[in-house]
């Protein structure tokens, strides 16, 4: 984690402390659901829930001091807690597996990291959608192949993102869900020391789901899943991230990010103004996508359990999803403070003489009755004058005068093919299918 790019909600999650508190519930709800199941003396839970309802905070440092000499963290920590309440404590763990309680801990916190990311996104959204309707009939020009293609709107655009990261949070809410399980099934899995109902009832009072069958650990193809829909989100950061960046670049200029009073843009030339936040993003998205390989090697441990997935977790938990919750955070503002040029959209519309209403006039032409190869050619030809003269000639100019084409079409039916409104008569439509509801 890098603190540059982080920030404190979704860092508290990963804190030391914060983990240590995750193990203690589980450890003392599952001595609890022993006690009424007479496992143990009821008296072991309330050791434990008295001492911690009155305990200062975990001493981290102390439990690392016992960890270097046992080398094994889980171990650390029920000394630790034993120090601390005394010999009731010797009613923890019982029939558990380190496993149980760090799979389920993780499961916790992924949770909890998902439920940030999902106010991130809803953020976002609302931002997104914002803007989209501020620009819902603002002409641009679409783009193909980096090329001019045909007019678009800029709302139509940011509509696009926004059902996109429509998409992110649907795929969220469903790996938030597939992560959220609870495994207290002891050693390999079989429940052999310890009753299900213990899994049960930690799963009720976590907020978590019972792991139909663990071997145990839980499956890593849910953890896979959840750092492949972080990726796919982060792909969406970069994606729009990209968008903007291009619109920013002087010969474009469509839109940029803010540059806020007392910002410089270069260390050596004053007149620059970066796209960095967006380059930043771009940056960001790869990070986040770097956790999904690992998340996917992670799903062949062998037969009921090794460890090789441990270190990995350790690393791509926190860094994923705090690298996340920064980068959605930062595209939000971007967007929410986007500076828009619809004058420089429409020059760079208006910038190649006419060249964007060449399909209107291909199809007319066929309805007109030339076959499709014929009438591609004599708006082909004319096309690539305007092309060469670098938007200087006109294509409708050039259409009024090529005989052949006069043949079959009239000046008037000509001009009313370059009409600009012509490309935006499904704008509403698709706004009502992609903010519905």
């Amino acid at each position: 984690m890098v603190p540059r790019y982080a920030r404190p909600a979704m860092v508290a999650i990963w804190e030391p402390e914060a983990r240590y508190r995750i193990w203690f519930e589980i450890e003392a709800h599952a001595t609890e659901k022993l006690g009424e199941l007479g496992v143990v003396p009821p008296s072991g839970a309330k050791a434990l829930w008295d001492w911690w309802a009155t305990a200062p905070a975990i001493d981290v440092a102390a439990i690392d001091a016992i960890e270097a000499v046992t080398k094994h963290d889980v171990i650390a920590f029920l000394d630790w807690v034993a120090q601390q309440v005394g010999p009731e404590a010797r009613f923890m763990h019982q029939g558990m597996t380190s496993s149980d309680v760090l799979d389920t801990t993780l499961a916790v916190q992924l949770a909890r990291a998902s439920d940030i990311l999902l106010d991130d996104l809803d953020a976002l959204l609302a931002a997104i959608k914002r803007r989209a309707l501020e620009h819902k009939y603002t002409p641009t020009i679409g783009r193909s192949h980096g090329i001019h293609a045909e007019p678009t709107t800029f709302g139509k655009k940011l509509a696009e993102a926004y059902a996109e990261f429509d998409r992110c949070k649907a795929r969220l809410v469903a790996a938030r869900a597939e992560i959220a399980t609870c495994a207290i099934s002891g050693a390999v899995g079989t429940f052999a020391n310890i009753d299900p109902a213990v899994e049960g009832y930690v799963a009720e009072k976590l907020g978590l789901t019972v792991e139909p069958v663990s071997t145990q650990v839980i499956p890593r193809d849910r953890h896979a899943m959840f750092f492949a829909t972080l990726g796919v989100i982060a792909s969406s950061i970069e994606r729009l991230a990209v968008e903007i960046r291009h619109l920013q670049r002087t010969e474009v200029l469509e839109a940029e990010e803010y540059f806020s009073p007392g910002q410089k843009g270069s260390s050596a030339m004053p007149h620059k103004r970066n796209p960095v936040l967006t380059e930043n993003l771009t940056g960001l998205a790869r990070m986040v996508r770097s956790a999904v390989t690992p998340a996917l090697e992670n799903v062949a441990l062998w037969h009921e359990r090794d460890i090789s997935h441990s270190s990995v977790e350790r690393f791509i938990g926190p860094d994923a999803t705090i690298t996340l919750d920064f980068a959605l955070a930062r595209l939000t503002s971007v967007v929410d403070k986007l500076v828009v040029y619809p004058e420089r959209m429409e020059k760079n519309l208006n910038k190649m003489g006419g060249l964007v209403h060449s399909q209107r006039v291909l199809l007319a032409l066929t309805q007109a009755g030339l076959e499709r190869d014929a009438a591609y050619r004599l708006v082909q030809r004319n096309a690539m004058k305007v092309w060469e003269s670098d938007g200087k000639l006109s294509l409708l100019d050039l259409l009024k005068g090529d005989s052949e084409v006069l043949a079959v079409m009239s000046e008037k039916d000509l001009e009313e093919k370059f009409n600009l409104d012509y490309h935006f008569k499904a704008i509403d439509t698709i706004f009502a299918r992609v903010f519905a509801g």
